[in-house]
């Protein structure tokens, strides 16, 4: 008898498999959604196969109050475009179909051809200029005398160093060594690589030293006594020293870093020996507390330390506020012999002369500033204390302008040195890290 029921039991269970399998069969069949056609309707859905990305939902944006852009709602044939697209580039699915690649070339391109100088230098023995072009990724030399005329549409530089064996990218601090003339390059974002070149290199050639440094160094100096370099880091916000002749994965002497520094994203760095200082110019970009995690805005600053501090140390002096004017200061330099020092003041278009004993919120003693300067996003300055000449590199305008070293407000320039049309303004396009557009006033936005 229990034979017989567990007989019944599977009879039953038998039956009701088959008549669940004549339902799915139904819906397949009557229901006219042959299995093939699945998956193509799941595409048309925007769907795509298991482990491929997808689009699973669509939320309108938040209202916002003030003024933006025209919403523009996608049509119909727009939409089935996209869905198209975007299917036809879904991945190789189980059922044979391939994938589309879409690879062609773009309608038009947007981007600067000429040198942008995101530093300035000088061989101490041959007189020569050195530009960093972070545009192009190279360095050109000029010869101290060379003047562009209004006429010419830009100046030949005496020769380029430059191509993918230099590992030139994103360059933008640069030293030249006063003796040996050997070319020291930093780069800020893709390689974090230090390239060292001979006086004489040119063209395409491969560094003759390298240095593996922290990502977003920015700027460069150096003790030739002790024979010690000195790096700005953006990212950390902290100066790392290391031998002047490091290379390869070398580890640095000594770093300044943490909240007492009041290092905030430091770019420019310059050395006072005679008095033993360190001085640095700041964006403002800090820190919230030693984490990494949260950041704030401060005013622009310039911050003093002693040249051999090392760790969590506050800065001596802090020049900050109205008075000095600072707004992205970049490369700086320090007249040892003068007690002064000069800011490439890239946001304001001038440069700022401060006293190097001067602190807190303090106006500078002379500021070169106008539309009779051709000063335009300055990024590098020096003193040519042999010619008595300031020079500064403009990445605003393709040109380097000379002045006396003395001068003082909107002065024209004595000599340029310009490497494109005058009437070329610069893209001015670093890191562009992403691009919208605007359809109501047809203008394409890209943060920089």
């Amino acid at each position: 008898m229990h034979r017989r029921m567990r007989w019944n039991l599977k009879r039953r269970g038998a039956a009701a498999a088959l008549l669940l399998c004549t339902a799915a069969v139904w819906v397949l069949v009557a229901g006219r959604v042959p299995v093939a056609d699945f998956d193509s309707a799941s595409r048309a859905a925007l769907r795509g196969p298991v482990g491929s990305p997808q689009l699973v939902s669509i939320e309108p944006l938040p209202m916002a109050e003030g003024e933006i852009c025209e919403w523009m709602p996608a049509s119909a044939s727009y939409s089935e475009a996209l869905f198209q697209q975007m299917a036809g580039s879904a991945p190789a699915s189980t059922s044979g179909r391939t994938s589309v690649g879409i690879d062609r070339a773009p309608v038009r391109v947007i981007r600067d051809t000429y040198p942008t100088y995101s530093a300035i230098a000088q061989d101490a023995q041959t007189g020569d200029i050195f530009m960093q072009d972070e545009n192009l990724f190279g360095i050109k030399v000029f010869d101290r005398l060379t003047n562009t005329p209004p006429s010419a549409a830009f100046s030949e530089p005496k020769r380029m160093l430059g191509g993918h064996n230099t590992k030139l990218e994103f360059n933008c601090g640069l030293y030249v060594d006063p003796k040996t003339g050997d070319i020291y390059s930093v780069n800020n974002d893709t390689t974090d690589m230090l390239v060292i070149f001979d006086r004489n290199a040119e063209g395409d050639v491969p560094p003759s030293r390298e240095l593996k440094t922290p990502h977003g160094t920015y700027g460069i100096a150096v003790d030739e006594a002790k024979q010690e370099m000195y790096l700005t880091v953006e990212h950390v916000n902290s100066i790392v020293v290391y031998k002047k002749s490091a290379q390869g994965n070398e580890k640095p002497l000594r770093t300044i870093e943490g909240s007492k520094t009041q290092l905030e994203d430091p770019h420019g760095i310059s050395l006072d020996t005679k008095n033993g200082l360190i001085l640095v110019t700041n964006h403002g970009n800090a820190r919230e507390g030693d984490t990494v995690k949260y950041g704030k805005f401060e005013p622009p600053s310039i911050t003093v330390y002693p040249i051999n501090a090392q760790g969590d140390v506050a800065p001596l002096r802090i020049i900050e506020g109205p008075k000095a004017r600072l707004n992205w200061p970049a490369h700086l330099w320090v007249d040892e012999q003068r007690g002064e020092f000069y800011v490439a003041n890239d946001a304001d278009d001038s440069i700022l002369v401060f006293g190097i004993n001067d602190s807190g919120d303090v106006a500078p003693r002379r500021m070169i500033r106008g539309s009779k300067t051709q000063i335009k996003n300055p990024m590098g300055v020096f003193v040519d204390q042999k010619n008595d000449e300031l020079w500064v590199s403009n990445m605003g305008n393709h040109r380097a302008t000379v002045y006396a070293r003395t001068a003082n407000g909107d002065v024209a320039p004595k000599r340029v040195i310009r490497s494109a049309p005058p009437e070329k303004i610069a893209q001015a396009i670093g890191n562009p890290g992403a691009v919208g557009y605007d359809s109501k006033r047809e203008e394409v936005l890209v943060p920089n």
